[in-house]
């Protein structure tokens, strides 16, 4: 692996997951695995009777980016809705697959070295697949 893919800013980046430790209490609780990599995401999602997310909490085992990518999801999901963080991870799947530059995520410039390493993509994606996972579960008809 680079130099330049696990600088110092996705290290500190990866330890502040810590900062959102998991929410016994939290509305939607979404498991997720990353299939190439093993990475895995409990992610705890608070929203608002508005839809929008509140609160995140979350136990990540993943390598540093998947930790990083968590870290960026958690502390600037508030006040974004199921189609925010929809538009958000799809645009991060078309930066991996070349069809569209940067995302507009605050903090994810940092991560643009990963872009170059696709058995990194799903890691770096699976915070945001949990997060849709656990926005859909609030959306869907009960």
């Amino acid at each position: 692996m680079s130099g330049a893919l696990y600088n110092r800013d996705i290290l500190a980046l990866a330890v502040g997951s810590a900062d959102f430790p998991p929410r016994e209490a939290g509305r939607h609780r979404i498991s997720a695995r990353a299939p190439l990599c093993g990475s895995a995401i409990i992610l705890d999602v608070d929203t608002g009777d508005d839809g929008r997310v509140s609160g995140i909490g979350m136990h990540v085992e993943a390598c540093a980016l998947g930790q990083a990518s968590a870290t960026l999801l958690a502390r600037h999901a508030a006040g974004k809705n199921l189609s925010d963080i929809r538009a958000a991870r799809a645009a991060i799947a078309d930066w991996f697959a070349g069809e569209a530059g940067l995302p507009d995520w605050p903090g994810f410039d940092l991560l643009a070295a990963a872009q170059d390493y696709p058995a990194r993509h799903g890691a770096i994606l699976l915070p945001f697949d949990a997060a849709v996972a656990a926005l859909e579960e609030e959306a869907a008809p009960a």
